[in-house]
């Protein structure tokens, strides 16, 4: 069974020859009880790394099986993956971009800008973002709300994983509210994207890049000078 199109391998065969650069592993966890997407989620990535004359490369873990790799990684829920710098000489550096959920519609398009930018090793941030984001020095975790049909939520997963690039200590993750409905009646999810950073400051909608840093400085009790 495959997912992606024919047109849409293409499109992505053809931007992947032109944009990637370094090598990108992506780590999948699954598992085989009580996870609606874990199967489809492995064939798309399956189906995405094929696309990229081996700059990407996918390891597919069990959450069950492979318990002290998913919490030396933070992932606590299936499907749930990293996307991770590789280098040559097989080493990686994680910079704490996580998925919880199967990346379709919409968020399909998140994924592929998310590994064009780890394998180019750049955020794209713009420099004053950069600046501000060396000011944390203490654990940020970013959980971004969304849905397959919510043409926001893309640029709003990529700010958060941007962030997460820039800076050792901030962790991102995109959560596919309706594979997780627990998480969004825990957070109050009404409408999408809904931001939560370190579980007290939150903002629907898609924000700019200034105030998103802005939000994310607050929450760590510090503030982005003007």
């Amino acid at each position: 069974m495959e997912l992606l199109p024919h047109d849409v391998k293409a499109q992505v065969r053809e931007r992947f020859q032109a944009d990637l650069d370094k090598k990108v592993k992506i780590i999948l966890f699954t598992q085989k009880l009580n996870c609606q997407f874990c199967v489809e989620t492995e064939t798309l990535l399956r189906e995405v790394a094929a696309l990229s004359d081996g700059r990407i490369e996918l390891e597919v873990k069990s959450l069950i099986n492979d318990e002290e790799e998913a919490r030396n990684l933070g992932i606590d829920k299936a499907p749930g993956m990293a996307i991770l710098a590789l280098d040559e000489d097989g080493s990686t550096v994680d910079y704490g971009i996580r998925y919880y959920g199967i990346p379709s519609g919409y968020e399909f398009g998140t994924l592929i800008e998310d590994l064009i930018m780890v394998s180019r090793r750049t955020s794209g941030l713009s420099s004053h973002a950069i600046e501000h984001l060396k000011e944390v020095d203490t654990p940020v975790h970013v959980q971004v709300f969304v849905t397959p049909t919510c043409p926001y939520c893309p640029a709003m997963v990529h700010m958060a994983h941007q962030a997460a690039m820039e800076n050792e200590n901030i962790r991102a993750d995109m959560v596919e509210v309706s594979e997780f409905p627990e998480l969004g009646t825990k957070y109050n999810v009404y409408g999408v994207p809904k931001t939560v950073i370190n579980e007290t400051v939150e903002f629907e909608g898609l924000v700019p890049e200034e105030h998103f840093i802005h939000e994310l400085l607050h929450a760590v009790g510090q503030h982005a000078h003007e």
